[in-house]
């Protein structure tokens, strides 16, 4: 039987560091181990005692200490006047609810889109949420389709990229992925992959054999993990194009105050 190939100390050590990085619970040493099947217990725990040294010292703005039985990354107590502070002169993390991250999904997919078309993918009129949306920042007007009432475009932005952490709409992933992304960034409430809208579902997968129509950087943008669920709020009615659903293709009419979100 052939033995497993053992990894590279310094390759063992940053997979340790990878692992307490992406891990917002405290790391144990036996989840280490498992983690890294064909490694030694004794090696992985050579490796951690060596992280945990390492980022002790002062040029590191973080340290690795332990938590609960187990291990984690987190500030130093000599940081925390000046870290408080800039915290707290961050944006407020965005909330989105269901809906919200429906319509933004079918725009991301679909870019540029009208109203109209975004109401016929899902079924419902989605006026109100574009208007969360374009509050939101998450979404941008992108001019007018070239047809009878000449309704507003719509694309992602780049704040949807930082979000989502894309470097532009040539990274966006699969429904699945899609999927996995947003309840990262917005918390396990959201629904499963195999229960998504079949709105938004359809819409997603139409576009996986179409090209994004707006390529360029600026155009499209991620969620990020600081996102939050909201609660369920209404879909129609109470954004400055809600009307568009019963118009058809020349049914907006007066356009947001800005272009820019």
């Amino acid at each position: 039987m052939t033995e497993p190939t053992l990894l590279h100390d310094d390759t063992l050590k940053a997979l340790v560091e990878a692992i307490l990085y992406v891990s917002p619970e405290p790391v144990t040493l036996d989840m280490l181990v498992k983690a890294l099947k064909p490694e030694a217990r004794e090696r992985v725990k050579v490796a951690l005692e060596g992280l945990v040294e390492e980022y002790a010292r002062n040029e590191h703005g973080i340290q690795i200490r332990p938590v609960a039985g187990g291990w984690k990354f987190s500030s130093k107590a000599e940081h925390h006047e000046i870290l408080r502070d800039f915290v707290k002169s961050l944006k407020p993390p965005i909330r989105l609810t269901k809906p919200s991250l429906e319509v933004l999904a079918v725009i991301a997919y679909r870019q540029p889109i009208t109203v109209p078309e975004i109401n016929d993918v899902r079924g419902v009129d989605c006026g109100g949420v574009i208007h969360t949306l374009l509050e939101r920042k998450l979404i941008v007007t992108a001019g007018r389709k070239n047809v009878v009432g000449r309704p507003i475009l719509y694309r992602t932005s780049r704040d949807f990229l930082v979000h989502f952490g894309l470097k532009d709409l040539g990274e966006m992933p699969s429904l699945r992925e899609f999927e996995e992304m947003a309840r990262q960034a917005l918390g396990s409430e959201l629904l499963p992959p195999d229960e998504l809208p079949s709105g938004a579902e359809t819409a997603v997968l139409q576009a996986q054999h179409t090209p994004p129509a707006g390529g360029d950087e600026a155009s499209g943008h991620p969620i990020k993990s600081g996102t939050e669920l909201a609660d369920d709020e209404p879909e129609g009615g109470s954004g400055p194009e809600a009307g568009d659903g019963a118009s058809g293709e020349g049914g907006e009419s007066t356009p947001p105050a800005s272009d820019e979100a």
